[in-house]
């Protein structure tokens, strides 16, 4: 007998909600910076032997307006045969930089975050109203350089500090749509088999209970 499947198996049209992807390029970006004067590191108070310190870097996206569009400039382009207008971006993104200090005996100081900025232009179709996100898929730093490190209360002070930032991110363009398109409703998956375990009794004395004079 052929089976009926519910009214809820049937293809059906539905219309969703989504962000429709204009463009999407991924682009590399390498930069050196070298902060200049005495670096907060709370917590430091001097004498402090610096012989033998290791210096390393953690750099995140700002807390506070990472990805700043400063610029949209429509460009004309000529591709395979034809014009194309694209928007020429210039856009600001701001890190945080964190430098850390760790004495050969294991002691450690963490300075304060340091804002960094750095500016790029990229080109992409995103007219006027759509939204360009970047994303991070790679965001590391290491320390180049140190010079000598010199305590003070609260800071530290570095003759040569040079941080390398390396950057590998997705821009794309969006833009939110309503979409219609034919589908099947999803069914729940079957549940695991599942049983209870037998019920346990702990080992009898055998010999001593029950008594072989009962």
């Amino acid at each position: 007998m052929q089976e009926i499947k519910p009214s809820h198996d049937r293809r059906e049209y539905i219309c969703i909600n989504v962000d429709k992807v204009y463009d999407w390029v991924v682009k590399e970006l390498s930069f050196d910076f070298s902060p200049a004067g005495p670096i907060s590191f709370p917590g430091v108070t001097p004498p402090v032997d610096f012989t033998g310190a290791a210096v390393t870097c953690k750099v995140t996206p700002s807390a506070t307006n990472p990805i700043v569009i400063l610029n949209r400039e429509d460009r004309t382009f000529t591709i395979e045969g034809s014009r194309v207008c694209l928007q020429h971006l210039s856009v600001q993104k701001n890190f945080d930089v964190t430098l850390i200090v760790t004495l050969p005996n294991g002691t450690m100081y963490t300075s304060a975050a340091i804002p960094v900025t750095r500016c790029e232009q990229v080109t992409l179709c995103a007219p006027k109203g759509t939204d360009v996100e970047i994303t991070y898929t790679d965001l590391d730093c290491f320390v180049c350089t140190t010079g000598t490190l010199t305590a003070t209360a609260g800071f530290i002070s570095f003759t040569a500090l040079s941080i390398s930032v390396s950057v590998c991110q997705s821009i794309q363009s969006t833009f939110p749509v309503t979409v219609e398109f034919l589908a099947n409703y999803c069914e729940p998956r079957a549940d695991l088999p599942s049983s209870c375990s037998p019920t346990g009794r702990p080992k009898q004395c055998h010999g001593l209970f029950p008594s072989t004079n009962c």
